[in-house]
């Protein structure tokens, strides 16, 4: 029991209010508490640098030009000036290392600076050069005695951490947090509890904790600080995929699953007369994928991916007719009402003259709809009911739920989904259909208690679309490009980026746009409809309706028609100010086009002044067309948390150092590592792997609620 005692010593330890840490205090624990979410030691301590730079280098003043990095060096102030009055008031000092002088200036905290910097003085100034006026200066240089340094850890790195303004505005700057995290260091190093088993440690060959704690805020070295970033990323996959598994395994081995064993006469009724076209091969492996899953006896959870314009919705349909023809009802939930209105149109059509009743339900059903509804689903005449997450309330009563499919499930989280599951006294079989390739890492992560399926091929006679990017003193080219495939019969999209921001500029491009649009192809040759957020509804439809029954040639607008409009005869989508979208919002818009049997056009405007990222984001563009890869690159230079979604519906806990982009191989290792320790003991009831069930509870308190939901 020896152990169990030392852990709640050393627990204590890092539980403990961060104000009683030397040189923290109430205030500024206050402020870590409400900037950085920095209540205790222990959270201190997980606060972990996002970048780490030599500091055994030092620049002599004739050296440095405004292009270098951060630099540092050592020199005596010559001068101090303050000018300027109210806001504008700046405050100079002349720094001289002997190779020749730099200007130093400091905007905030002026009387403070003035009291510390005096002629005269000896400084160790480190900062990021930029010019001004023509000459080199360093604005808000950190300052400091190199006679009072603080002894700081064997490091030659130094690490720096991520501050807010209101964090500086107070002095709390990177080299402040440096020098908490070591005065932490010092009270606890050493003393922290194992948080992996420790044969798991020796097997795989990783740092222990202190040593990577250590390492991540005081490198020893290169080498060290590599082996600790390691360690601690490789972790905080392993919880995170565990915690994932297990919940999954506890569902397989708990919940039966009902069984599908019957291939009926509606499902060979409708694939022998009723389907439009061959199902690509793509579409039969998803099926088989599904025919095993529901007639295994356990309950079935399965996303589906597949591009816009894949057929999952046909895949969907058949899956309903199998949960009909053995006696189950089956729901179809999606985000929105437009969708859910859609999803029934597809639907009724393509089960017409099949016996099998369909229902819509909204938050616009009218109530006595709805009350018909509710009675025909209870009595088990209703077979299949469609609708939006009004589906989910406590009122609707199904006679037997069998399958529930959900349509574009980031907009629902996991919580939403057990509320399905509480729908009956056995959970249905769930398919879960999604047309934002979610990335192999994210749907590890985010939908990791799912198996995955991919429609990987479009339907036939889709031709790829062709990418191009020009810039916008290429307008002639495009304008000419744009005659002759109206000439050829085609329609075209003109997309502008609407940003909250900056919507007032935004709807002034659009007009300026629509406008010398209007001029270049003039009436009655060309016909140009314009739609947009502000405009009357019956405006907006008129608009759409011009250009869906091909009276008009070109169609200009917001994003607007992001939203589920077919119109196989537009060809071309021209995406202005291309740079100032996302990575998947230019595939979503790109997928407009492309819809019919003619070879589409998607043209990327940009101004000729791009960042580094906005360039990534047009070359990704120009160079595929695969949804996933697509993906993979938006996450590579996004992050995980701008995901559309993703924070709110699938992660346990935030992720402090690694990225799912960058540490995808980290991620596999762990996912392997953890179902190898859940296929021995799928409890963690083993004595070595009580760490683990520790470890789980803590990061994720909500975990004992989940496997009783499951």
């Amino acid at each position: 029991m020896a152990t169990h005692h030392s852990f709640h010593m050393h627990k204590d330890i890092l539980e403990k209010d961060i104000k009683y840490l030397a040189g923290v205090g109430p205030k500024r624990a206050e402020l870590l508490n409400k900037e950085l979410n920095i209540k205790t030691f222990g959270d201190m301590l997980w606060y972990f640098p996002y970048k780490h730079v030599d500091r055994t280098r030092f620049y002599r003043i004739s050296q440095i030009t405004g292009e270098l990095p951060y630099i540092q060096l050592e020199g005596v102030i010559k001068r101090v000036d303050l000018a300027g009055a109210g806001r504008n008031r700046r405050l100079t000092a002349i720094i001289s290392d002997g190779t020749g002088n730099l200007e130093l200036v400091w905007f905030r905290g002026l009387r403070w600076i003035g009291d510390l910097v005096k002629p005269g003085k000896k400084f160790l100034v480190y900062g990021k050069p930029s010019i001004f006026n023509n000459k080199v200066n360093l604005v808000h240089p950190e300052m400091e005695d190199p006679d009072k340094q603080e002894k700081i850890i064997n490091s030659s790195l130094q690490a720096f951490y991520n501050t807010s303004e209101k964090l500086k505005n107070s002095f709390i700057t990177s080299r402040v947090i440096n020098k908490i995290q070591n005065r932490l260091l010092g009270i606890v190093a050493g003393k922290i509890d194992e948080t992996l088993p420790e044969e798991f440690i020796k097997k795989l060959n990783l740092e222990g904790i202190n040593e990577a704690l250590l390492n991540i805020h005081f490198p020893g070295s290169p080498e060290k600080l590599r082996k600790a970033e390691y360690r601690l990323k490789f972790e905080e996959l392993f919880y995170l995929q565990l915690n994932i598994l297990r919940q999954k395994t506890g569902r397989n081995q708990k919940v039966k699953g009902f069984v599908f064993t019957r291939v009926g006469d509606l499902l060979n009724n409708f694939y022998h007369k009723y389907l439009p076209f061959e199902l690509t091969s793509a579409q039969k492996r998803v099926l088989k994928e599904i025919r095993k899953d529901t007639g295994s006896g356990k309950q079935m959870n399965r996303l589906l991916q597949g591009d816009v314009g894949s057929g999952k919705t046909l895949v969907a349909i058949m899956t309903m007719l199998i949960a009909i023809d053995n006696g189950y009802q089956a729901c179809l939930m999606a985000p929105t009402e437009i969708l859910a209105a859609q999803h029934f149109k597809t639907v009724t059509e393509m089960l017409d003259g099949l016996p099998v009743t369909t229902g819509l339900l909204t938050g616009s059903t009218r109530k006595k709809d709805r009350d018909v509804l509710h009675r025909q689903l209870e009595a088990g005449e209703m077979n299949i009911l469609i609708g939006t997450h009004a589906l989910i309330e406590e009122s609707v009563q199904f006679s037997s739920l069998g399958l529930v499919i959900i349509d574009e499930q980031h907009r629902f989280g996991v919580a939403q989904r057990a509320r399905m599951w509480k729908k009956t006294m056995d959970p249905p079989h769930m398919l879960v259909m999604t047309a934002t390739p979610i990335p192999r890492t994210l749907a590890m992560t985010v939908y990791g208690d799912l198996e995955v399926s991919v429609i990987d091929e479009l339907p036939p006679g889709r031709k790829p679309v062709v990418t191009a990017h020009y810039y916008d003193n290429q307008r002639e080219r495009l304008c000419g490009f744009m005659r002759s495939q109206i000439g050829l019969g085609r329609q075209i999209y003109v997309v502008y980026p609407l940003i909250k921001d900056s919507e007032k500029m935004d709807y002034k491009d659009l007009e300026d746009g629509y406008e010398s649009i209007s001029r270049a192809f003039p009436p009655p040759a060309y016909v140009v409809a314009i739609v947009h957020g502000r405009m009357k509804q019956e405006n907006k439809e008129t608009g759409m309706q011009q250009f869906i029954t091909g009276r008009a040639h070109i169609l200009v607008a917001t994003t607007v028609i992001e939203v589920g409009v077919d119109v196989p005869n537009a060809s071309v989508m021209v995406i202005e100010s291309a740079e100032r979208f996302g990575l998947s919002q230019l595939h979503q818009l790109r997928g407009r086009v492309g819809r019919g049997a003619d070879q589409s056009y998607c043209i990327l405007m940009t101004s000729y002044k791009l960042s580094n990222e906005a360039r990534q984001r047009i070359k990704t563009m120009t160079t595929t067309n695969d949804g996933f890869e697509i993906a993979e690159a938006d996450l590579k230079l996004r992050g995980p948390g701008d995901m559309e979604g993703t924070m709110q519906s699938g992660f346990p806990f935030e992720l402090k150092i690694s990225h799912l982009g960058r540490d995808s191989q980290i991620l596999e290792y762990a996912r392997e590592k953890a179902i190898d320790i859940l296929e021995r003991d799928p409890l963690l009831e083993n004595p070595a792997n009580r760490i683990l069930n520790r470890q789980l509870r803590k990061l994720n308190p909500q975990l004992e609620n989940w496997s009783k939901i499951s």
